[in-house]
C-alpha cells in the first residue's frame, strides 16, 4: 500500500506566497510518508479579478509555477498533482486550466486541461462565475499509469459530469485526482455526495485536494479536501483552513471490491466525452 496526500489552501492574488505556502504544506505531505501529492485548483493564484491570472499565465514548459512543481517533485521524490496552472492558450485573452502531473523525478507526465467551465450564477448568495470569459476549454481526458494505479485528472466542475469519469473508467482508470476551489454554497449542498458518488459508481479511489477559507478577493471556498474509497468511505478530511489529509490506496482492496461487487462488467450502456 502507498499514502496518498491532498493538500488544503486559501490561496491569495500573489503567487509567491502561495507557493511558499504550498512547499510547506507538501513537505508535511511527505514527512506523513506520501508517495503521490495533489495541490488544489488555482493553488498558485486566486486573484483579485478572473483577470488576474491571464497576467502570470506560462508557455507551457517554462515558467516559475511550472518550475516550483518540477523542483519539488524532484526534491521530495515524489509524484505531484499540480493543482491547476494558468498555461497560455490560442486566445491570447484566455489561459487553459492546466492539471499537470510530475514524476518523482520532476518530469511532466501528463497535462489535463479542464473541460467543464464554472458559468453560473448562484442566486442565494448573489454570487456570478464566468469561466470562459477567461479559460478555454479542453477537450480530452487524461489517464497515466502511476505506481499508485492507473490516475485520472479531472478539475472541480468536471465532478458534476459522470460521463467524463466513465470515459476514465474505460481507460483502465483507478485513481481520480480532482483538484477544486467549490464555493461555500455549492461545496455545503453537493461536494460530499458527489465526491463520494464518483468513488461508488466507479469503485475507484478519489483524491480531492481544495482550497477552502476566505480569501482576500472576498470569495469564500468550501473546502472539505477529502480522499474516499472505492466503496464511498472517506478515510481522510479536512473541514477547513491550510492543512493536508493522507491515506493508503490499496490496490488489493480495490481490485477485491471490483471483483466481489462487479457492477462494473454490469454496464449495459457506454457514454462517451
Amino acid at each position: 500500500m502507498s499514502v496518498i496526500a491532498c493538500v488544503q489552501m486559501a490561496s491569495g492574488p500573489n503567487v509567491g506566497a502561495n507557493l511558499l505556502e504550498a512547499e510547506r504544506l507538501i513537505a508535511t505531505a511527505v514527512a506523513r510518508k506520501a508517495r503521490l501529492v495533489g495541490l488544489p485548483e488555482n493553488f498558485a493564484i486566486m486573484g483579485m479579478t478572473e483577470r488576474d491570472k491571464l497576467k502570470v499565465k506560462e508557455q507551457a514548459g517554462v515558467g516559475p509555477i511550472q518550475e516550483f512543481l518540477a523542483q519539488q517533485a524532484a526534491r521530495h521524490g515524489i509524484w505531484l498533482v499540480g493543482g491547476t496552472v494558468p498555461i497560455a492558450a490560442d486566445n491570447p485573452d484566455k489561459v487553459r486550466a492546466a492539471c499537470l502531473l510530475f514524476n518523482d523525478k520532476g518530469e511532466q507526465v501528463a497535462r489535463y486541461d479542464k473541460v467543464h467551465l464554472f458559468d453560473v450564477e448562484l442566486v442565494d448568495s448573489k454570487e456570478r462565475y464566468n469561466e470562459s470569459e477567461t479559460i478555454e476549454p479542453g477537450q480530452d481526458t487524461v489517464v497515466v499509469d502511476t505506481p499508485l494505479g492507473r490516475l485520472g485528472l479531472a478539475i472541480c466542475y468536471d465532478l458534476r459530469f459522470p460521463e467524463l469519469f466513465r470515459s476514465m473508467l474505460d481507460q483502465g482508470m483507478e485513481l481520480v485526482a480532482l483538484p477544486s476551489a467549490f464555493t461555500a454554497v455549492t461545496g455545503s449542498a453537493h461536494w460530499d455526495v458527489l465526491v463520494r458518488a464518483r468513488a461508488v459508481e466507479n469503485l475507484c479511489y478519489v483524491a480531492a485536494p481544495a482550497q477552502g477559507g476566505y480569501h482576500v478577493n472576498g470569495r469564500e471556498t468550501y473546502g472539505h479536501s477529502m480522499i474516499v474509497d472505492p466503496w464511498g468511505v472517506v478515510l481522510d478530511r479536512l473541514v477547513s483552513g491550510s492543512g493536508v489529509v493522507c491515506a493508503e490506496v490499496d490496490r488489493k482492496r480495490l481490485e477485491r471490491v471490483r471483483k466481489t461487487f462487479p457492477a462494473i462488467e454490469h454496464r449495459s450502456l457506454t457514454c462517451r466525452v
